[in-house]
C-alpha cells in the first residue's frame, strides 16, 4: 500500500492505527495488547486519560448540580421559615410582664401578685458589670455580631461532631439575640426549622433596634430559677439585695444561671454553683470587663443565699388582700392583675388591722372556753426521753394555729400540774432546741370540760389527769418565765385549741366608705372563705333600725307611744306567736324604749303601721337586702345580708343620710405611674383657680338616701341602745359618744353588733359556719359587743372624743326618758309637741303576711 494512499478504508500509516474492528478480511480481530507504558502499541494510555477527563467532567457537573439542589432546598427552607414569621417590630416597645403590688394606707407592702415574679428595670439601671457577666457567660461577641455568631456556630459544630462518637451532649451556639427571638417570638421546640426561624428573626431584631434594647429585654425576661424572672427579681430571691448592692461574685453567679438555674442552686448544689460562677469570672476577665485580680478576689467569696426576706412586708390582713385581689380581677382581668405591674394603694390601716384580728380571736376564744369544752389532744406520741423529739417534729400543726402557740408534748402529768416540752429554733438554727413548760391545774379547771361523742360537755376537771395524759401533743401558749435564778427554767403555759366558732369584722370610715380593717374569720390559713363579704347571715335585731327609720321619715317622733302587747297570727304553717327576748310584754312604751330594749312585738306593729313594703324599700335603699320579701317576719331580721353591707348601711346614719359605698382600694396606677382608677370621685371646685381665689372645695355628690334629720334621729336612738339598752358593753370605758345595735337570731344562731362613733363604723358577726345554736343566753350583747369595743378602743385610743353633729333645722328638746334620765331628744320641726294617737291598739289582723318560715327572725 502506498504511503500516501488516502482511501477511507485504509489506515493512514501502516498498521499503527489498526484496531480490532478494522482487521483485514478473513482474520479475527486481535485482542488489545497489555503491558508496557505505551499500552503495547507505542502510545500513552489515552483510554485511561480519556476516562479521567470524563469522570472529572461528571464530578464537576454533579457538584454543580448538588449545589443547585442544595441552594434550592436552602431557599425553600428559608421561604418556609420566613413565610409566617411573627411581627418583631413590637419588641421595640415591649414591656415584660411584671408583678403587681398592693400597698397599705401607710405605704407598707401588703402583697405581690404575679404569675412570673419580675421587676422591670431599664438598661441604664442595671449595673454594667452585671450586664458584662451575662454577655461573658452567654454571648461573648454580642456587641459585634449581626445577630448570629458564625464563629461560635462553627466551633460548636466541630465540637458536636467530635462529641457524637463519645455521646456527649450537643453544644448550643445561640446568641443573646437568638434567645430573645426564641423566648419572645418562635417558641422552644427543638427542630431545624425553629433554629432557622430563630436566626432569621435575630438578624431582623438587630436591624430593628439597638443592642442595648435587646439586652434590656433579655435581662428582664429570662428565667433564673426560684420563681424569679429577670435580674432584679433574682437578686432579691437569692441574696435579698437590690442590683446596686450586689458584689462582683454575686453578679457573676447570676450570670451563670441561664444555662441551668436548678442545677446551680447554691442551696442544693453549692460546688457546681461555685465552679460555674468562677468560670464566668474568668470569661469576664478575658473580655476586659474586670481585671484578673478582681476576678481572683471575687472567686474567694462564698455564695451565701439569704433568700427573699421583706421586713417591710405587712404581716397581716390576708382576708383584706384576697378581697382586693378579687376586686382587681373583676375590674382589670386576671392577666392585667397578675402581670400588669399595677401599683395598688388600699385603705387598710395595718395597726388597726392587727388589733381587729386580735379582738376577733380573743372574742372567739372567750366563747370557746365558755361553751366549747376541751376537744382533746392534737396527737399522741411516746413520751420517752429519747424518742419524743423526732416524733414531735413530725406532728403537723393544726391549720389556723397562731404564731405564738407551740405544739408541746406532755411528758409527766400529776394531780396539780403537767410538765410539757416543745421545740424551738432560736436565731434560725437548723437544730431544734427543747424547751420546758408547766401547765397548772388552775389554767384548765374552769373550762376544760371533755366533749363526748354527742357534743355534750362533761364535768369540770378536778385533776390534771382528767385533761391530759403522758404523750398527748397539745397546743400551748408560753406565758411567763420561771422564777429560778438563771431565768431559763420551765415557763408557765396556757392550754390552747383552735375554736370551731367563727366571726367577721368590718371597720370603715363613715365619711368616705374606706374600709380600714377587715377580718373574715379566725385565720386565713384555716379557711379562705371571707365571712365579712361572702357569708349571707340573718342580721336579727340589728336590722330593726331599717324598720324604725321609715317611721321617722314619715314624721313619727322618737317619743311616739307604741304598744308592746301580745300578737297571734295564723299562717299557712300554723299559729305564729312572736315574743320579746326579755319576756312579758311591757304595754305602752316609746319608740326610744322599744329600740333600746329591742322589743320584737313593738317592731312588728310598727312595720305593719308604716307598711312592710316601705320597710323593704328602705332595706334596698341602704343596700342591706336588695330584694326583701314583703313579709312581717323580715322586720325582725329574718332576711340575709353580709357584714360589709351592714357596716355601709349604718355609715349612712352617721354620714347625714348620704349613700356610702364601701371601698378597699384608693387608687390603681399602671406600671408607668399613670392613674387608671380612683375610688374618690368627688369633684374639686376651684382647684384650677389662681392663688388669689377662694380655697377650693370638694363637692360630695353622693346620693342622699335619707334626709339628714331622720338620719340624726336614728343616731340618737342608737346612742340610747349603748347608754341604756342592750349594747352597754360596747361603749364601756370608751368615754366618747357611741351608738349601735345588737342582733341575735332565733335559737342564738347569729350574734351581731353594728355600731359607730363619729369617726368609725364597726360591724361584728359571730356564729358557726354551719348554723347552729351558740347556747342559751349567748346574745349579740354578750359576744359581739365586746369585740366591737376592743376594735373601737384600738382605733380611737389617741384621738379626743368628738360629738355627733346635728344637722341644720333639727329641734333638740330636753326630754325625760324611761328610767328618769334627761336627754336632748331630736325632733323634726313641728313634731316636738304634736299629739299623735298611740300606735298598735287592738289585735293585728290574722291576714297579715308573716313569711313562710315562722321560726326565722330576731330575738334581741
Amino acid at each position: 500500500m502506498a504511503p500516501n494512499d488516502l482511501r477511507a478504508d485504509r489506515p493512514l500509516v501502516g498498521n499503527r492505527a489498526r484496531s480490532p474492528e478494522t482487521a483485514p478480511p478473513g482474520q479475527p480481530p486481535r485482542p488489545p495488547r497489555r503491558g508496557g507504558k505505551d499500552g503495547g502499541d507505542g502510545h500513552p494510555r489515552r483510554t485511561v486519560g480519556r476516562w479521567l477527563v470524563r469522570l472529572t467532567g461528571f464530578g464537576m457537573v454533579a457538584v454543580l448540580a448538588g449545589g443547585v439542589v442544595a441552594g434550592i432546598a436552602a431557599f425553600g427552607l428559608y421561604r418556609e421559615a420566613a413565610s409566617d414569621l411573627p411581627e418583631h417590630a413590637w419588641l421595640a416597645d415591649y414591656q415584660p410582664p411584671q408583678m403587681s403590688r398592693i400597698y397599705a394606707a401607710n405605704s407598707g407592702l401588703m402583697a405581690e401578685l404575679a404569675t412570673e415574679r419580675r421587676v422591670f428595670l431599664p438598661i441604664n439601671a442595671i449595673p454594667p458589670r452585671l450586664q458584662a457577666a451575662f454577655v461573658a457567660a452567654e454571648d461573648q461577641n454580642f456587641w459585634t455580631h449581626p445577630g448570629v455568631d458564625f464563629l461560635a456556630l462553627g466551633r460548636a459544630t466541630v465540637q458536636n461532631v467530635e462529641g457524637m462518637m463519645s455521646g456527649r451532649r450537643a453544644l448550643g451556639a445561640s446568641t443573646i439575640t437568638q434567645q430573645v427571638a426564641k423566648n419572645m417570638l418562635v417558641g422552644n421546640d427543638r427542630t431545624i426549622l425553629r433554629k432557622v426561624r430563630e436566626a432569621i428573626l435575630a438578624f431582623r431584631l438587630e436591624s430593628a433596634m439597638p443592642k442595648e434594647r435587646i439586652l434590656e429585654i433579655y435581662l428582664n425576661e429570662i428565667f433564673l430559677g426560684q420563681q424569679a424572672y429577670g435580674v432584679a427579681s433574682a437578686a432579691m430571691n437569692y441574696f435579698n439585695k437590690g442590683l446596686d448592692e450586689l458584689t462582683l461574685g454575686e453578679m457573676a453567679f447570676l450570670g451563670a444561671l441561664p444555662k441551668a438555674p436548678n442545677n446551680y442552686n447554691p442551696a442544693r448544689f453549692a460546688d457546681a454553683a461555685k465552679i460555674r460562677r468562677d468560670w464566668v469570672l474568668d470569661r469576664m476577665a478575658e473580655d476586659g470587663a474586670v481585671t484578673r485580680a478582681e476576678a481572683d478576689a471575687a472567686k474567694q467569696e462564698p455564695i451565701v443565699a439569704r433568700g427573699r426576706v421583706r421586713p417591710d412586708l405587712v404581716g397581716t390582713g390576708q382576708y383584706f388582700n384576697e378581697e382586693v385581689r378579687r376586686e382587681l380581677v373583676a375590674r382589670f382581668g386576671e392577666d392585667q392583675t397578675n402581670m400588669g405591674g399595677l401599683v395598688v394603694r388600699t385603705s387598710m390601716d395595718p395597726e388597726l388591722q392587727r388589733a381587729t384580728e386580735k379582738a376577733l380571736q380573743d372574742g372567739l376564744m372567750s366563747y370557746d372556753r365558755r361553751r366549747g369544752g376541751w376537744r382533746g389532744a392534737v396527737a399522741e406520741i411516746s413520751p420517752a426521753s429519747t424518742e419524743w423529739m423526732p416524733q414531735l417534729e413530725e406532728v403537723r400543726r393544726p391549720a389556723g394555729t397562731p404564731e405564738g402557740w407551740r405544739l408541746a408534748v406532755a411528758l409527766t402529768v400529776n394531780a396539780g400540774e403537767a410538765r410539757l416540752s416543745w421545740l424551738e429554733r432560736p436565731d434560725g438554727r437548723a437544730q431544734a432546741q427543747p424547751r420546758q413548760g408547766v401547765l397548772p391545774l388552775a389554767d384548765v379547771s374552769g373550762w376544760a370540760r371533755p366533749v363526748n361523742a354527742q357534743g355534750r360537755l362533761g364535768a369540770l376537771p378536778r385533776r390534771m389527769g382528767d385533761v391530759l395524759k403522758p404523750g398527748d401533743v397539745v397546743l400551748v401558749e408560753p406565758r411567763a418565765q420561771g422564777n429560778n435564778a438563771q431565768g431559763n427554767g420551765p415557763v408557765r403555759v396556757s392550754l390552747r385549741q383552735v375554736p370551731q366558732i367563727e366571726g367577721a369584722i368590718v371597720a370603715l370610715d363613715p365619711a368616705t366608705g374606706r374600709v380600714i380593717s377587715m377580718a373574715g374569720g379566725w385565720s386565713f390559713e384555716k379557711s379562705w372563705f371571707n365571712r365579712a363579704t361572702q357569708a349571707l347571715r340573718q342580721p336579727g335585731s340589728s336590722f330593726k333600725p331599717f324598720v324604725y327609720l321609715p317611721a321617722l321619715e314619715m314624721g313619727i317622733p322618737p317619743n311616739q307611744r307604741l304598744l308592746d302587747g301580745p300578737i297571734e297570727i295564723m299562717t299557712p304553717q300554723g299559729l305564729w306567736k312572736p315574743g320579746n327576748y326579755s319576756g312579758a310584754p311591757r304595754g305602752w312604751v316609746t319608740m326610744r324604749t322599744a329600740i333600746q330594749q329591742s322589743l320584737n312585738l313593738v317592731t312588728i306593729r310598727l312595720a305593719q303601721e308604716v307598711g312592710i313594703g316601705r320597710v323593704a324599700e328602705t332595706a334596698a335603699r341602704f343596700h342591706v337586702i336588695p330584694n326583701m320579701p314583703r313579709v312581717l317576719s323580715m322586720s325582725l331580721g329574718a332576711g340575709e345580708t353580709t357584714v360589709m353591707r351592714m357596716a355601709a348601711a349604718y355609715a349612712s346614719f352617721v354620714n347625714g343620710g348620704k349613700e356610702v359605698s364601701p371601698t378597699l382600694i384608693d387608687t390603681v396606677q399602671d406600671r408607668f405611674g399613670k392613674l387608671v382608677w380612683r375610688a374618690d370621685n368627688r369633684r374639686c371646685q376651684g382647684c384650677e383657680a389662681g392663688p388669689e381665689a377662694e380655697p377650693p372645695k370638694l363637692l360630695d355628690e353622693r346620693k342622699q338616701i335619707t334626709d339628714p334629720i331622720a338620719a340624726y334621729q336614728m343616731v340618737s336612738l342608737l346612742q340610747g341602745v349603748v347608754q341604756y339598752g342592750s349594747g352597754r358593753r360596747a361603749g364601756e370605758g370608751l368615754n366618747r359618744p357611741v351608738a349601735g345595735k345588737t342582733g341575735t337570731t332565733n335559737d342564738y344562731m347569729d350574734n351581731w353588733f353594728v355600731g359607730f362613733t363619729p369617726d368609725i363604723v364597726v360591724a361584728v358577726w359571730i356564729g358557726f359556719d354551719e348554723p347552729r345554736s351558740l347556747g342559751s343566753g349567748e346574745a349579740g350583747g354578750v359576744n359581739a359587743a365586746p369585740v366591737f369595743h376592743d376594735v373601737v378602743a384600738a382605733a380611737l385610743k389617741d384621738s379626743p372624743p368628738v360629738p355627733f353633729r346635728a344637722p341644720p333645722g333639727v329641734a333638740l328638746v330636753r326630754t325625760q326618758i324611761e328610767g328618769g334620765q334627761t336627754i336632748l331628744e331630736a325632733f323634726r320641726p313641728g313634731t316636738e309637741h304634736a299629739a299623735r294617737p298611740p300606735i298598735g291598739e287592738g289585735q293585728m289582723s290574722t291576714n297579715t303576711p308573716v313569711g313562710a318560715d315562722n321560726s326565722l327572725g330576731g330575738l334581741y
